[in-house]
């Protein structure tokens, strides 16, 4: 972490009697704006998520809720309501998020703010490209989802039986999912806070994480279970605590189950587990790199085009290094190292690594390690994702050439030396299988 961040976060109290809660989350996501995860920010997109070439607000849209609703208004599926849980299950199911991916968290980062507490955390679900927020007696579900070019769209649903419920679109949520976190695009954070003191004059201090970030500056104000013995990181405690990210810290309680912390009525599991909690923070970072360079390659083939020199209209981006952050990203370079013998205690896991698709030798880039890294062919499974394959061209083209040259081993740079051979050659062997839009060079030699 730079010297930035080392300093004291500039902060907000959450929920006090000095500020609205809407106005005190927006502030502390603007100050995490300002800082740095472990000196690796990238750029941002710059332009309005309705310029002309994005049209976000009201452009076409195709991914899985929208579909969803469009099949439960014309009466071809029905939703079930549960008097605890409301919609929940029914959502899930029909989204294909598994129960497993639950993790649980207590900080009051949502627009239901007031019902959380860590006697009721808000539970999270999520597959690749869809996640479901539920607070136990909110008033709606939260639902986030990777529409193949729009980005992630926020869609509510109403907690109360409905013949026929709608999932609305929910543009609220950009108060906190659009930022230099999610880098210039509504997208997707993992906010790690400090518990806070029972006191109004107190400040909330926070900062995002993804696979970079060591895992003693994670998990604050998260409910962690299956984690090893002796581990430091921040969850599993709501007890006030000063700590500043690369700082010294003390092993985390150990959980196995959430049992005995808080009723558990209603919560489909009873784990929130810490292999779900490594997958969704690369996850939700991986999302923003993807969006990313799919809106900026969207922008530079709507600019005007001219003959010599340069114009003012033309936007000043290079899909060259933002397709370099994005591989690397993809590819795991700076993963932060994982101890040995991390497990699930779930079934996460095992239905994490079931999904495929799988190789000829039956190996899937959805298959975990949990060894010292989190996954054992390091290249991210959102590379299946439609809104890879939905790049624009000259996005997809830049991304392709960035990743043979690192993984045919003509990077010459030493940090890209802990991808070994086997590694990359296991890589580039699975993607031949798997992935119909490779480039041909993909059938070259991998140094």
């Amino acid at each position: 972490m730079d010297g930035g961040m080392r300093a004291q976060l500039r902060r907000s109290r959450f929920g006090s009697a000095h500020a609205p809660l809407g106005v005190t989350v927006v502030a502390l996501l603007a100050a995490l704006s300002a800082t740095t995860l472990n000196g690796q920010r990238g750029g941002v997109f710059r332009e309005s998520r309705d310029h002309p070439a994005i049209r976000y607000s009201n452009g076409p849209t195709t991914d899985a809720v929208t579909a969803l609703d469009d099949a439960v208004q014309a009466g071809d599926l029905e939703l079930a309501f549960e008097p605890t849980t409301g919609y929940l299950h029914s959502i899930l199911t029909a989204l294909n998020v598994p129960v497993e991916s639950q993790v649980t968290v207590f900080s009051q980062t949502s627009f239901q703010a007031n019902r959380i507490s860590p006697e009721n955390p808000r539970a999270i679900f999520f597959n690749d490209t869809v996640a479901v927020g539920w607070v136990r007696g909110g008033d709606v579900l939260e639902i986030a989802s990777l529409d193949p070019s729009q980005g992630v769209l926020f869609f509510s649903i109403d907690q109360k039986p409905a013949e026929r419920p709608q999932i609305q679109r929910n543009d609220q949520c950009l108060a906190c999912h659009l930022s230099w976190d999610t880098l210039g695009v509504p997208g997707l954070v993992t906010l790690n806070t400090l518990p806070m003191p029972d006191d109004p004059n107190a400040y909330a201090v926070g900062w995002t994480t993804d696979h970079r970030s060591p895992l003693a500056d994670r998990w604050g104000s998260w409910y962690v279970t299956g984690a090893p013995p002796a581990l430091s990181h921040l969850g599993n405690t709501s007890e006030p605590m000063e700590y500043l990210p690369g700082g010294p810290s003390d092993p985390a309680p150990e959980l196995a189950t959430l049992e005995g912390l808080f009723d558990l009525s209603g919560y489909p599991t009873p784990y929130s587990d810490i292999v779900a909690m490594l997958v969704l923070e690369h996850r939700n970072h991986m999302t923003n790199l993807l969006v990313r360079i799919g809106w900026e390659a969207r922008v530079v083939g709507h600019a005007p085009q001219t003959t010599g020199g340069t114009s003012r209209d033309q936007p000043q981006i290079d899909l060259a290094d933002t397709a370099e952050e994005l591989v690397d990203y993809l590819l795991f370079i700076d993963e932060a190292p994982l101890p040995a013998g991390l497990r699930s205690t779930s079934g996460f896991a095992e239905r994490f690594s079931a999904q495929g698709p799988f190789d000829n030798q039956t190996r899937s880039l959805h298959q975990l390690d949990l060894d010292g890294r989190l996954l054992r062919y390091p290249c991210s499974p959102l590379i299946y994702a439609a809104a890879f394959d939905a790049l624009p061209a000259e996005a997809l083209a830049a991304v392709y050439a960035r990743m043979w040259v690192v993984l045919s081993g003509a990077a010459p740079e030493p940090r890209y030396e802990r991808l070994s051979r086997e590694d990359r050659l296991a890589i580039v062997e699975i993607l031949r299988d798997t992935k119909t839009t490779l480039p041909e060079y993909f059938d070259s030699d991998v140094l």
